[in-house]
């Protein structure tokens, strides 16, 4: 098997594993800022749900999510259909997800705060650079905004 059906393969027995148990709410973040989601997307090509398990950080009533793996499809199912779900401290919550990845500059809506596109602008920006990919997530007007989950 090539490398890369290994790692798929890893991947997808370590999620089948903690994607039940973080959508219950073991591991959300809560007392600190920086814990896990659940991520579910739609298939850019195939129109089916994936549910990703995240590391992720609360920042200013967002959520904020990355990885280093150029291929992973979170991200490219994000960029193509942003309307996503998201599980965080067993909640089930709707947003909006902006990419932020290689050769795409952050560009976020003046309804993201201040705060967090300074921190696109300048820490993920940076990180794109070097082959990382982003997302944030905005929650969607009437859901409860992630700090006060």
């Amino acid at each position: 098997m090539d490398p890369a059906g290994v790692e798929r393969d890893l991947f997808r027995a370590l999620n089948a594993f903690v994607e039940p148990a973080v959508r219950a709410g073991l591991g959300g973040p809560c007392l600190i800022p920086l814990g896990l989601i659940v991520l579910e997307t739609v298939g850019r090509r195939s129109g089916r749900l994936h549910r990703t398990p995240l590391l992720a950080s609360v920042v200013d009533g967002c959520i904020i999510v990355g990885t280093f793996r150029r291929r992973s499809s979170w991200v490219r199912n994000a960029e193509a259909a942003p309307a996503v779900r998201y599980w965080l401290n067993g909640r089930e919550l709707r947003g909006r997800a902006h990419v932020v990845r290689p050769g795409r500059p952050p560009a976020l809506p003046s309804t993201v705060s201040q705060l967090v596109r300074g921190i696109a602008a300048t820490l993920l920006a940076r990180y794109a650079a070097l082959g990382w990919s982003f997302a944030v997530i905005e929650p969607v007007a009437g859901e409860p905004t992630p700090g006060a989950v």
